[in-house]
C-alpha cells in the first residue's frame, strides 16, 4: 500500500502515522518526492481497507494498493517520480536518473594490467565517460577462458580512480568478495548470471554502495524486476538496470537481441534508471555505435561501452570493444542526439576576468 501525504503535512504527523502503522505490524517506509511525501507500507496489508486507512488522519491525501508483485520497484512506490541514484566520485556526484543528464560509463571487459587500465581510464575521461569499467572477476562460459586477475586486478582499479578521478563499475561474483570491490568500486555490478543468485541480491542490498542489476540472459522484464526488488527489500534502493541483450533464436549476425523495448517498458513500470549495454547487446563492434545512438533517441540514462587500447590483443570480449579513437568519435555522434532529446550535459561557459 501507498499512502500520499498532502503538500507541507509536518514531519510530526508522519511520525506519528509511522508509529501507528508500525504498531499495526507494517513496516513503514517514506519517501520523499519533489512535491509530496509519500510513505510506502510493506507488510500484511490484504485485509486492510484503504477508505478507512485514509480516516486515520486529516493529512493523507490517497491510499492506493499496488497490485504488481514487486512493491518498491514499481512507479506507483514514488507516484510515477523518477528515482535518482546519486554517485559519489572524486570528480565530483554523477546522478543516474530519468531527469538527468546521460551518464556514459567505458573501459575494458577485464583489467589486464596497469598501464593498459590506466591508458584506458584516461582516454574515456577525455572523451566525456564519467565511470570506468573493468571486470576483476569474470564469469565465463569456459573453465578454461580467462577468468580475471581477482583482488590484484582490484589495486589496479583503485590506480586508475586515483590518476583520473573516475568512478568504477566491478562485478562481484561472490559474497565472500564483496566487502573487498567496496573499498574499490563507487557501483557493485551483479553480472547477467547472478540475476537469478538471491542470496547474493540480498547480501549487496544489505550494504549501501550503489548496484547495477544486469539483466539475466533469458530474463523476463518481470523477473528483472522482482531480482531488484529483492536488493530494495534488503534495504537498499539506489539500484540502476542495466539491459545488455538477451538470448533468441538467432545469434549467427549478433551475440544477443538487445531489447531496446524495454526502456519505454520499464519507464511505464519503474522509478529506476535505466542504462543499456549495447558491448555485449551486440557482440560486435561495429554494431555498437548503430545501438548507442538508438538507445539515447529511446531514453535510456545511461549507456556501458567496452573500450579497450588494442582489442585483437584484449584477454575477454575484444571483438565487441571500440579502440578509444572509435570511442572518442562515437562520443561526438552521441553528443548530437543527446542534445537533441535534451539528454547531454552542457559544460558551463567560462568566466570572463
Amino acid at each position: 500500500m501507498i499512502v500520499v501525504m498532502k503538500v507541507g503535512t509536518p514531519e510530526s504527523e508522519i511520525d506519528r502515522l509511522s508509529a501507528e502503522f508500525k504498531a499495526n505490524g507494517l513496516s513503514p517506509e517514506k519517501i520523499v518526492g519533489k512535491h509530496k511525501t509519500v510513505v510506502g507500507l510493506v507488510g500484511d496489508t490484504v485485509d486492510m481497507d484503504a477508505l478507512q486507512l485514509q480516516d486515520w488522519s486529516p493529512w493523507i491525501e490517497q491510499v492506493l494498493r499496488v497490485e504488481k508483485p514487486y512493491k518498491r520497484v514499481s512507479r506507483e512506490y514514488r507516484q510515477g517520480e523518477p528515482s535518482e541514484v546519486v554517485v559519489s566520485t572524486p570528480n565530483g556526484p554523477v546522478t543516474f536518473s530519468a531527469t538527468a543528464p546521460l551518464v556514459v560509463v567505458a573501459g575494458p571487459c577485464s583489467v589486464e594490467n596497469e598501464a593498459m587500465i590506466i591508458e584506458t581510464a584516461r582516454r574515456v575521461k577525455a572523451a566525456g565517460a564519467k565511470f570506468l569499467r573493468g571486470g576483476a572477476y569474470k564469469p565465463r562460459t569456459s573453465p578454461y577462458a580467462f577468468q580475471g586477475h581477482g583482488e590484484s586486478a582490484l589495486g589496479l582499479l583503485a590506480a586508475a580512480k586515483a590518476a583520473t578521478g573516475l568512478g568504477i563499475i566491478t562485478e562481484v561474483m561472490d559474497a565472500a568478495d564483496l566487502e573487498k570491490i567496496c573499498e574499490v568500486t563507487d557501483i557493485v555490478q551483479i553480472g547477467a548470471r547472478n540475476m537469478h543468485n538471491f542470496s547474493l541480491l540480498k547480501k549487496v542490498g544489505a550494504q549501501d554502495k550503489p548496484i547495477l542489476l544486469k539483466r539475466g540472459m533469458s530474463a523476463t522484464i518481470e523477473e528483472w524486476l522482482m531480482a531488484a526488488e529483492y536488493i530494495l527489500a534488503a534495504g537498499n534502493s539506489n539500484v540502476i538496470l542495466c539491459e545488455r541483450g538477451i538470448r533468441t533464436f538467432d545469434n549467427q549476425y549478433a551475440r544477443n537481441t538487445l531489447d531496446l523495448s524495454a526502456i519505454p517498458v520499464l519507464r511505464s513500470l519503474t522509478h529506476l534508471p535505466i542504462m543499456i549495454d549495447p558491448s555485449h547487446g551486440t557482440g560486435k563492434s561495429e554494431y555498437v555505435p548503430a545501438m548507442a545512438m538508438a538507445a539515447i533517441a529511446g531514453g535510456t540514462d545511461s549507456l556501458m561501452i567496452e573500450v579497450h587500447p588494442n582489442p585483437s590483443k584484449a584477454l575477454s570480449d575484444g571483438p565487441q570493444s571500440l579502440t578509444p579513437d572509435r570511442f572518442d568519435r562515437l562520443m561526438q555522434e552521441l553528443a548530437v542526439i543527446g542534445k537533441a532529446v535534451g539528454r547531454w550535459e552542457t559544460q558551463p561557459m567560462p568566466v570572463l576576468v
